[in-house]
């Protein structure tokens, strides 16, 4: 009896998504964790968790297991993975599901960091563990044709990591990974607002402005929004209103930084691929490439055409779940490298 064993997991610092073969992506959950901190049982896991950050009581730790994209609390992203699992599942016990799982990694990573996912899937119930990295399922994911000797450039901005790479022939040809991504957007306008207005906000609500008045390029026309924090000075409640010109302002500091990480990757990219590049442009994915105009201000500063790939949240996990039918196709999905 075949129960659709084959899942992709991308395993990301800000949300966890399951494609399901067959289904498609199944689950998208925040990576977080509710835990009692006296007795150590899990309160919640995903969206549950979620609502909890930052408000929390002393006796309970909301935790994001995962920080830059790599497992930083080992066993909080077993009980995890082991919570998201059973749920895909529909609570089919281990015994009975031992699911093959093929998990996204950033393109830099260490052993031990690979050996944790490994680990991690191994423990939450999977037969077979596969990784894969993260620029070539976001390819996979956004519709490339990786297998041709044609080059293919991706920058896929996660919340934790940014994963640029030049592909030919599924492997990266040339590949960097920067901590800089959708969680330093964040934290980019929270010391903003709190050097500019002296109002502490929370990352939520940071978040929050990211993605409703956010921009990398100027928007063509002013947004401003409503934001409550704690004023600095006098400790109590105040409610300021950003807008979008200051949201370039703030976030002009990790934009410029993922410039200069795909200008870097330019570089380093051999002239034939560089051609091919300039005629078929370059693809963004992941959630940070929503933010407004990074294409464009992209585009603007290399000359290259920037698109931004069709549901560009779901295009690893999308990706991480393809490559299970292309197993014969990579010769180094096994090992992760």
């Amino acid at each position: 009896m075949h129960f659709g064993m084959d899942i992709g997991i991308d395993l990301g610092t800000a949300s966890v998504l399951v494609y399901v073969k067959g289904k498609g992506v199944v689950l998208r959950e925040p990576s977080v964790v509710a835990i009692n901190s006296k007795t150590g049982k899990v309160l919640a896991v995903g969206e549950g968790a979620s609502l909890m950050l930052g408000r929390t009581p002393g006796i309970v730790d909301a935790i994001r297991p995962l920080r830059d994209g790599v497992i930083s609390d080992f066993k909080v992203t077993e009980v995890m993975l082991k919570a998201f699992i059973n749920r895909v599942c529909k609570g089919l016990r281990a015994k009975y599901f031992k699911p093959t799982i093929v998990v996204c990694v950033p393109s830099v990573i260490t052993p031990v960091e690979q050996k944790a996912v490994e680990d991690a899937c191994k423990h939450a119930g999977a037969k077979d563990v596969y990784l894969i990295r993260e620029p070539i399922a976001a390819a996979i994911g956004a519709g490339i044709d990786i297998t041709k000797a044609c080059g293919s450039m991706i920058v896929d901005i996660g919340g934790g990591t940014t994963d640029i790479a030049v592909i030919s022939l599924t492997q990266p040809v040339v590949d960097f990974s920067l901590k800089v991504a959708g969680d330093k957007f964040d934290e980019a306008i929270v010391k903003h607002v709190r050097r500019k207005h002296n109002v502490l906000i929370g990352e939520r609500t940071a978040e929050e402005l990211k993605i409703n008045i956010g921009c990398a390029y100027p928007r063509e026309e002013e947004l401003t929004m409503e934001v409550r924090g704690r004023n600095l000075i006098t400790g109590m409640p105040a409610t300021i209103t950003i807008n979008s010109t200051e949201m370039l302002e703030a976030l002009e500091e990790p934009v410029s930084q993922i410039f200069e990480a795909v200008h870097t990757v330019l570089e380093r990219t051999p002239p034939e691929l560089m051609a091919d590049i300039s005629q078929r442009g370059i693809v963004m994915t992941g959630g940070g490439a929503l933010l407004y105009g990074l294409d464009r201000m992209l585009a603007a500063k290399i000359g290259i055409d920037v698109v931004v790939a069709d549901d560009a949240i779901s295009c690893v996990a999308i990706g991480t779940g393809k490559a299970l039918d292309m197993m014969d196709k990579f010769s180094a999905l096994s090992d992760g490298t």
